[in-house]
């Protein structure tokens, strides 16, 4: 597996407008893209930095990151990692005894292929492997 970069990371917020204008004014970032993702039940606010996402994630209905604002509160939630094949990155971790949260990958922003690596897996982060889609 080669890691490319830092593809995103996502921080739960519980109020997406308020979160955004403080990014937007303590970082001096600059909005690029409000979205929502039904199956995931949240709303998100992507900023660029450098040649990595920030995602705001702001749960709206039940599911992973519903529970966990409601489990850890506001804050940082997850480190996407960009690779090439991600099923051979899946591949390979798993056989490195990694866990991962599905057997195939699930679609997010923009066509982004994504699947989870277990907290448990690796000592308690949330880490994601990402392919984008072929242009």
């Amino acid at each position: 597996m080669t890691i490319r970069r830092v593809h995103h990371l996502n921080f739960l917020v519980r109020d997406l407008d308020a979160a955004v204008a403080r990014y937007e004014s303590a970082l001096g970032l600059r909005l690029e893209r409000l979205d929502e993702l039904p199956g995931r039940g949240v709303r998100t606010a992507r900023f660029r930095a450098g040649e990595t996402w920030i995602v705001l994630v702001q749960p709206v209905a039940e599911g992973e990151p519903m529970r966990a604002l409601e489990r850890q509160g506001e804050g940082f939630f997850l480190v996407s990692y960009e690779v090439d094949d991600l099923a051979a990155a899946a591949a390979q971790a798993r056989a490195a005894g990694a866990a991962t949260s599905s057997d195939a990958p699930r679609t997010g922003l923009d066509g982004w292929r994504v699947i989870d690596l277990a907290p448990a897996s690796m000592h308690g982060a949330l880490v994601q492997l990402c392919e984008e889609p072929s242009p």
